[in-house]
């Protein structure tokens, strides 16, 4: 049985839960957030908690001081991913189950970038399903720059968010993309001044933690595997969802709310 979750023990990931938002705050700024064992075994807790937890209806992924997430600490390379001492295929692959965790988490992501996001720190931004960056911000897939190839699902995010060539020009050449770059390439949903980028996030995270949280799983879900089903199965899929939407009482209120013109109170039942 798994031990229950205490974020109070852990030495780099903070966690604030208020309001059905959940911050989840890389913490340490003494390396730009880089991730060492330490953060992802706290990363891959806290992702477990959060599609469990029932009062949580979003996540914001951020980082402390001025960096969003550096990539994984090089420095203790016998730890990268919280198994220390076995082989490196086996320390990705627990590093790979984060990735799948912030992928597969039934809920909103919103990454909050405020500075540099590169390696697996970019690829954990590109993870969540929004991005709000700052004009400080920076971006980079560091890793050939580092002797490495892509991971935390690059290879897999890169060609669906931009495309292949762009895909490759980011993965090949590892150049540093501002905030306004990393726009334009269509990696960042919004980019914001630095002292309104908390305003632009809590408001987002406000709105999505007041909307129904079945139809947001639902339309997570449909979209995240839209570019590996046909036509004829997106339609299947959107009729079993809507179909599970209609047995919520989220979608009696919804309409309920329209005919008394009113905004809806969404329970999640």
């Amino acid at each position: 049985m798994p031990a229950p979750f205490d974020p109070t023990t852990f030495e780099t990931v903070l966690v604030d839960r208020t309001d059905g938002v959940m911050t989840v705050t890389m913490n340490r700024p003494s390396r730009k957030n880089a991730a060492n064992g330490a953060m992802w075994r706290e990363l891959l807790a806290t992702f477990d908690e959060a599609a469990l937890d029932r009062d949580t209806r979003v996540v914001v992924l951020t980082g402390a001081g001025d960096a969003f997430c550096s990539g994984a600490d090089l420095s203790a390379t016998g730890d990268l991913a919280g198994r220390p001492g076995d082989p490196y295929l086996v320390q990705m692959r627990a590093l790979a189950d984060v990735a799948l965790r912030l992928h597969r988490l039934p809920k909103p992501a919103i990454a909050k970038v405020g500075g540099i996001a590169a390696g697996a720190g970019m690829s954990m931004a590109l993870g969540c399903d929004l991005v709000v960056a700052s004009d400080r911000a920076r971006f980079s897939q560091i890793f050939t720059k580092r002797g490495l190839s892509v991971d935390f699902g690059s290879s897999w995010l890169l060609p669906r968010l931009i495309g292949l060539h762009r895909a490759k020009e980011l993965a090949f050449f590892a150049d540093i993309l501002s905030a306004d770059e990393a726009a334009s390439f269509g990696i960042v949903n919004k980019v914001v001044p630095h002292d309104q980028l908390d305003a632009v996030v809590d408001d987002w995270a406000a709105r999505l933690a007041a909307g129904p949280p079945l139809a947001l799983s639902l339309t997570k879900t449909m979209l995240n595997n839209a570019m590996a089903v046909s036509m004829d199965q997106a339609l299947e899929d959107e009729a079993r969802a809507q179909a599970a939407n209609f047995g919520t009482e989220d979608t009696v209120e919804a309409i309920r709310a329209f005919v008394e013109k009113r905004d809806p109170v969404f329970t999640g039942r």
